[in-house]
């Protein structure tokens, strides 16, 4: 199995996707192991002293003008975990669980938060043992950390709540801990605080969903060559010239892929022929400038989630000249812009692709195509209601657009007064990454049916290696009306799976 190696200078997003979606182990640096004890001394050496020190011999937000005495300070740790783990509504994913408390266990190695060393070697023991807290949906508003969420994995830390054991049944994770030899922590001055003040929540969902963004991008481009192709259209506005004088790098990029995709059609420069246009519709001529666009932002949003995986989250801060201060970096906002901005991308790239589905099917706008795509219209429906769900799909994902990181909403007595919504903004995400795998699913259903009623010209071989291996997993081709459902379930395990990709790249080669 794959180990990851934790040092105190961050991960990447190559690290978080192996331990949160394939199991990594963790192991800790010996460089990592010093850090921490190297900062442990100096919060230990505050707390000694009559002073008080925020995080350390402090109450906690609204609260931090509470001097707290020696006596007092490990059942204030304990308390923070217990009254902050107050989350309600679903379970979140077991792949966001482990991407939230790896992404924490990054801070805590940093050096800069002052837990212990044997704290961070439990919290990678918990997770190389496949236990997972219960974490729920609603508890967090982006600012002093995932509050909630954090709070649910320190109390697995301490051997209390619930969690999810490797074989996927939830139990008290005391029982948990103890069947696989992991001794509970007893948390100490500033620890508790210290497992609750970060991003790693929405940080860890930007990173998974930037890793599914760039899959379905690929995938988007060659559906969008599909289309085109299905409706005769011309391949001529996808030159590199015509791109190269608008130099957005992600637009070249997808004309490049639609381009590669098309290469050696027999169907491609008919718009001239029984029906001259001049022109293909916007929503196949545009589709490199759209898609385009969303790629500029993934690689926007890519550069964001490499900084915070770089940085140390936590307040307050151990520096190595042995100051503990105080500090804002828990905010959230700079991830919570870019993951509303994907929302927003990802929406019009479902948006578009829905407009060529719909295109594929109305016989006005098809060029010669059956009205659905059906085979006997009138009395067969062919793929009108696929082109309703993915309609209905799109219309979601454009209220999921509406960007979280707009609001806020005070908490803590004030004191925390603007917060960036972050962990919401990452959570509808989620929801749109899902949908926008099943309106590219749908369109490939569509155009690879709508090629394939195009009898007596060859598609391009990369599109019929793509039809091809869609049919091959199940996907039924043109016929008579059929349960539905299946074919369409069919072709989004395919999308999800990287089919669509790994179909033409062995004939296109690797598309950008």
């Amino acid at each position: 199995m794959h180990t990851v190696v934790v040092g105190t200078s961050g991960v990447t997003a190559s690290d978080v996707l192996a331990v949160a979606r394939e199991g990594a182990r963790i192991e800790l640096s010996d460089e990592a192991v010093a850090a921490l004890a190297a900062a442990r001394g100096i919060v230990e050496a505050l707390a000694a002293k009559p002073e008080p020190v925020y995080g350390v011999s402090t109450g906690f937000g609204a609260l931090a003008s509470r001097h707290i005495s020696p006596e007092l300070r490990a059942q204030l740790q304990r308390n923070i975990v217990r009254s902050h783990a107050a989350g309600m509504g679903p379970r979140v994913e077991r792949e966001v669980v482990r991407a939230l408390m790896f992404l924490r266990l990054k801070t805590v190695c940093s050096g800069h938060t002052g837990v212990r060393p044997e704290v961070a070697q439990t919290m990678a023991d918990i997770l190389n043992a496949g236990i997972t807290p219960v974490v729920h949906e609603y508890g967090s508003l982006g600012c002093s950390g995932d509050l909630a969420p954090l709070s649910h994995c320190a109390l697995t830390l301490m051997g209390e709540g619930d969690a999810e054991g490797p074989d996927g049944v939830v139990r008290p994770a005391g029982e948990l801990l103890a069947e696989a030899g992991i001794t509970p922590v007893e948390l100490r001055e500033k620890e508790g605080l210290a497992l609750l003040n970060g991003t790693d929540g929405m940080l860890g969902m930007l990173v998974m969903a930037l890793a599914d963004l760039e899959a379905l991008y690929k995938s988007a481009d060659v559906t969008a060559a599909l289309s085109l192709e299905a409706l005769l259209g011309t391949d001529k506005v996808l030159a590199p010239e015509l791109h190269a004088i608008r130099p957005h790098p992600g637009q070249s990029a997808s004309a490049a892929n639609m381009l590669a995709v098309l290469k050696g059609s027999e169907l491609t420069g008919h718009h001239q022929d029984d029906a001259p246009r001049v022109q293909d519709a916007y929503s196949v001529r545009c589709a490199p400038q759209v898609a385009g666009a969303g790629r500029d932002t993934l690689a926007h949003a890519r550069t964001v989630a490499e900084r915070e995986l770089a940085a140390a989250v936590d307040n307050p801060v151990v520096l190595p000249d042995g100051r503990v201060e105080s500090n804002g970096n828990f905010h959230g906002a700079p991830v919570a812009y870019v993951l509303d901005f994907l929302a927003i991308a990802a929406a019009d790239l479902g948006s578009i692709a829905e407009r060529r589905t719909d295109r594929l099917l109305d016989k006005n706008r098809s060029h010669g195509l059956p009205p659905f795509l059906a085979d006997d219209a009138g009395v067969d429906s062919g793929l009108m209601i696929a082109q309703y769900t993915q309609a209905a799909l799109v219309s979601e994902m454009k209220r999921l657009a509406v960007p979280a990181s707009a609001d806020s909403i005070p908490s803590s007595a004030m004191q925390e007064d603007h917060v960036s919504m972050g962990w919401s903004a990452a959570r509808k995400l989620r929801t749109s990454v899902d949908n926008l795998t099943r309106i590219v699913a749908i369109e490939l259903y569509a155009a690879t049916r709508a090629i394939e009623l195009r009898e007596g010209l060859t598609p391009a071989p990369a599109s019929r290696a793509v039809i091809d291996a869609v049919r091959a997993a199940g996907v039924q081709g043109p016929g008579p009306d059929r349960f539905l459902a299946p074919d369409l379930a069919a072709a989004d395990a395919f999308v999800r799976a990287g089919g669509v990709v790994a179909a033409v790249e062995p004939v296109t080669g690797p598309l950008a």
